[in-house]
């Protein structure tokens, strides 16, 4: 194996194959967490929703979940970039193809992200469900109201309840991010991809690939590890020989 591909002069000229690499890794670890804020944030309100006694509240959520669910990220991707700006009115169409920031890095995150949420949200909800109801009774008892108890009671609990199942989600939006390549992001699957069509070493450029997203999700497991330990409920899923 020959890995000193990587300190040769770009094909495009003005620096080197690894600052290509590097480049990857910057958009890869952008989409990832901004589209994981994203997830994050709607997925939360989302799986609160799906456990509201309120039918009106709980379809639309169970909706959204079953539509993002069921739709391959792929499918996802083309219709965010391709389909939708031909949709909607004119203007937003042209704003979206156009004049987005980054139209690209934008469309992608806000798929994976919407995407993610509806995997999120199937969590959040399996979390909420799993407290045991006396402990709403006790909230609403204390003259909390029901928004009051998900926010101070139960959402707590349940987010220290699914760590374990969230930080799988999370490594997996960071290999979904790879998709965004089909839309012309430019993270590390596409950089090595350039790479290895330039230098004609496949084999090189995509072990060096393989082994940052291992390193990746490899930090984000032991940092995660460690916020579970420091967060467990005793008595509840994970907490059993500890």
């Amino acid at each position: 194996m020959d890995f000193s591909v990587f300190f040769q002069p770009a094909f495009s000229g003005g620096g080197i194959y690894l600052d290509w690499v590097f480049s990857g890794i910057k958009w890869t670890l952008a989409v990832s967490i901004f589209a994981w804020i994203i997830a994050f944030s709607v997925g939360s309100a989302l799986g609160m929703l799906r456990t509201t006694p309120l039918m009106i509240l709980r379809a639309p959520a169970a909706a959204y979940v079953e539509l993002f669910r069921n739709v391959p990220l792929l499918v996802q991707m083309f219709v965010w970039y391709f389909v939708l700006p031909e949709i909607l009115p004119r203007a937003a169409g042209d704003w979206l193809k156009t004049q987005m920031p980054m139209p690209e890095v934008s469309n992608a995150i806000l798929c994976l992200g919407f995407y993610t949420a509806s995997r999120v949200a199937e969590q959040v909800r399996s979390g909420i469900q799993s407290i045991p109801r006396g402990q709403t009774d006790a909230a609403l008892a204390m003259g909390l109201t029901l928004p009051q108890a998900y926010r101070h009671v139960l959402l707590p609990m349940a987010y220290r309840i699914v760590i374990p199942p969230l930080t799988s989600e999370f490594l997996t939006i960071f290999k979904n991010s790879s998709v965004a390549l089909t839309i012309g992001v430019l993270e590390l699957t596409a950089q090595a991809r350039q790479i290895s069509e330039y230098t004609y070493r496949t084999f090189e450029v995509f072990t060096v690939a393989t082994v940052v997203y291992v390193l990746i999700t490899l930090t984000v497991t032991v940092v995660m590890q460690r916020v579970e330990q420091k967060l467990r409920v005793p008595g509840y899923i994970g907490s059993a020989g500890k």
